[in-house]
């Protein structure tokens, strides 16, 4: 059992031995699955990203900015296929157990859009420390990343600098953007990630990271799945919903873990988790 593993969780609860995850995210602040699902699968993801994205841009609040020609939009589970593939994988249901414990909560799901002409964001994390992290280096949260395409390196990769997930300064502006004095620390760390389509991420989304500049003329769509211990609260920013057909048909070992309204009609959501830092990119 590792030291790192959340005190709720027996061993024989996970489906799969998920040890060295968890260590790597203690450690590094990420781990992976690859080749998690085919690239079959992921190709219809991108399917229902590209629609879910024609129709976010068509309203207003529909896509929120996170930089130039950079998108985010939060979307319902139902508008994925292959939403409970993701959520009732082995190494995902695993993972989640395993950090946060039986009472994780799925409380987002959406996707970022890096268009041509995407510039480097900011070093940034996604939201600030919780106490549980400072006091006793617990993460509370999960955020999985899914690519819905082949990522090359002209197309704007995610960087990460491992092992930040735990860097506290009261410089950080709100929180989650460290001074450009502590740049150098980040470039020194950061590594470039190039996901397959099937591959799964997990990481803290403390650990801090950017995306890069998109030299090519294809966007690089990536799902985001967040996912909160009992005591994390990001669920507040979040409005999924299902509709109650939807509900019904999922599996209960997926509905015990999926924190969202049940509504008769499913209304498009209008973003509200804007991260202000991001708006310009690295101005």
């Amino acid at each position: 059992m590792s030291p790192h593993t959340h005190p709720d969780v027996a061993p024989d609860a996970l489906d799969v031995d998920v040890t060295a995850d968890v260590e790597a995210l203690h450690e590094d602040g990420i781990t992976a699955r690859k080749g998690a699902f085919t690239p079959e699968w992921a190709d219809r993801l991108r399917e229902d990203i590209e629609a879910a994205f024609e129709e976010a841009r068509s309203r207003p609040g529909g896509a929120v900015g996170r930089g130039p020609h950079r998108y985010y939009v939060e979307i319902h589970p139902e508008q994925l296929r292959g939403f409970v593939d993701l959520v009732d994988h082995p190494w995902v249901r695993s993972l989640c157990t395993a950090v946060l414990g039986p009472e994780y909560r799925i409380v987002e799901v959406g996707f970022d859009v890096p268009l041509e002409g995407a510039v480097n964001q900011p070093w940034h994390r996604d939201f600030p420390m919780p106490e549980e992290t400072r006091a006793e280096r617990r993460l509370t949260s999960l955020a999985f990343n899914v690519t819905a395409v082949d990522t090359e390196e002209d197309m704007g990769p995610f960087e990460i600098a491992p092992g930040t997930q735990w860097d506290d300064s009261p410089e950080f502006g709100h929180g989650m953007f460290p001074p450009r004095s502590h740049y150098p620390r980040y470039e020194e760390r950061a590594v470039r990630k190039y996901p397959r389509r099937g591959d799964i991420s997990a990481r803290s989304a403390l650990t801090i990271h950017r995306g890069t500049r998109n030299h090519s003329d294809r966007s690089r769509p990536v799902l985001v799945l967040g996912v909160d211990g009992p005591e994390a609260t990001n669920g507040e920013r979040h409005d999924a919903a299902v509709t109650r057909a939807y509900w019904e048909s999922l599996p209960e070992r997926v509905r015990r873990h999926l924190d969202c309204e049940i509504v008769d009609v499913l209304r498009p959501i209008t973003q509200k988790h804007t991260i202000e830092g991001l708006v310009m990119g690295d101005a």
